[in-house]
């Protein structure tokens, strides 16, 4: 599935209705990263189109599915980066403004976090759930669109390349990054919980003053009405694609 192209999207939801009669866990973990501007779709901006519109897609075409199953969970993987900025509500798509990719990418991310808030109040009425999740600082090809110079900028790298020890101290492995969606999407301390931003297999805290910068969600993202307000303009978006 190309989530950057909605008729893979809709033909990848077609083929799981082929395969399973109800859908108990869906992980909406892709994501492209501070890539340069590219238009996918109808012309949104690509971060925004696959990271967040990609998904939304997804999951609708799925809900079917899930209103099926006992307790179905979604999980959004978010970042920490979305602490860079929330919602570009007047040039979402960057058409007015100049594209910046780390401003492009937090909106992506406040996307995904917003996304699982309203989701999680859909999916109450059938016992459903929904969740957001920082995974946490990991090496992937995440990273593809980043040259080695900008990564020492933002002091991921030594200038050889190494991983300086404090950055080793806190990034964590790819299998270390998958136990908070893991523990999201099966945890029953979250019963209770829907639409929350988890970090390190617990609830995240609110930032403040001691925050460290790759701990702790910003306030932008707990706002429901923000939450569905994004939803409102996805939903159209989508019906207009």
């Amino acid at each position: 599935m190309d989530l950057a192209d909605l008729d893979s999207v809709r033909g990848f939801a077609s083929s799981v209705y082929d395969s399973i009669d109800a859908l108990d866990l869906l992980i909406n973990n892709a994501g492209i990263m501070a890539c340069p501007l590219e238009r996918v779709g109808p012309g949104w901006e690509s971060q925004f189109g696959v990271n967040h519109m990609g998904h939304f897609a997804l999951t609708k075409a799925l809900l079917p599915l899930l209103e099926k199953a006992s307790a179905p969970r979604v999980v959004a993987l978010s970042s920490i980066a979305h602490k860079r900025g929330g919602i570009l509500w007047d040039d979402i798509q960057f058409e007015n403004s100049e594209y910046q990719k780390w401003v492009a990418y937090a909106q992506a991310k406040s996307a995904n976090a917003l996304f699982a808030n309203a989701l999680s109040r859909r999916m109450q009425a059938f016992g459903g759930r929904a969740f957001s999740v920082h995974p946490g600082g990991i090496f992937t090809p995440l990273q593809r669109h980043l040259p080695v110079d900008e990564q020492v900028e933002l002091g991921w790298l030594n200038k050889d390349g190494s991983v300086p020890p404090a950055v080793a101290a806190i990034f964590k492995t790819p299998s270390q990054g998958c136990t908070t969606s893991l523990w999201a999407a099966t945890s029953p301390l979250l019963n209770d919980m829907p639409g929350v931003y988890c970090e390190d297999c617990d609830v995240a805290q609110l930032m403040g003053e001691d925050s460290l910068p790759y701990q702790h969600c910003a306030p932008h993202i707990t706002v429901d009405e923000d939450a569905e307000r994004l939803w409102e303009i996805s939903e159209k978006l989508l019906a207009a694609a």
